[in-house]
C-alpha cells in the first residue's frame, strides 16, 4: 500500500512540475513576442535605384 501512495505521490508531484515549466515556458514566449515587437524599424537607406544593385567579384 505504501508503494502505491509513493508512486501516486511521485506522479502528482512531476505532472505539477510538468504544468510549471509549460507555464514558465508560455510566460517566457510571450516576453520575448513582447520584446520583438518593441524594437524599432530598421533604418531605411536612402540612395537612389542604381545604388546597391550590383556586387563586382573579381579582383
Amino acid at each position: 500500500m505504501e508503494t502505491s501512495n509513493n508512486l501516486s505521490a511521485t506522479q502528482t508531484a512531476m505532472a505539477v512540475e510538468i504544468a510549471v515549466l509549460k507555464k514558465s515556458l508560455d510566460l517566457q514566449a510571450q516576453n520575448a513576442a513582447q520584446l520583438l515587437e518593441a524594437l524599432p524599424e530598421p533604418a531605411r537607406y536612402n540612395n537612389p535605384p542604381e545604388l546597391g544593385g550590383a556586387v563586382d567579384t573579381y579582383a
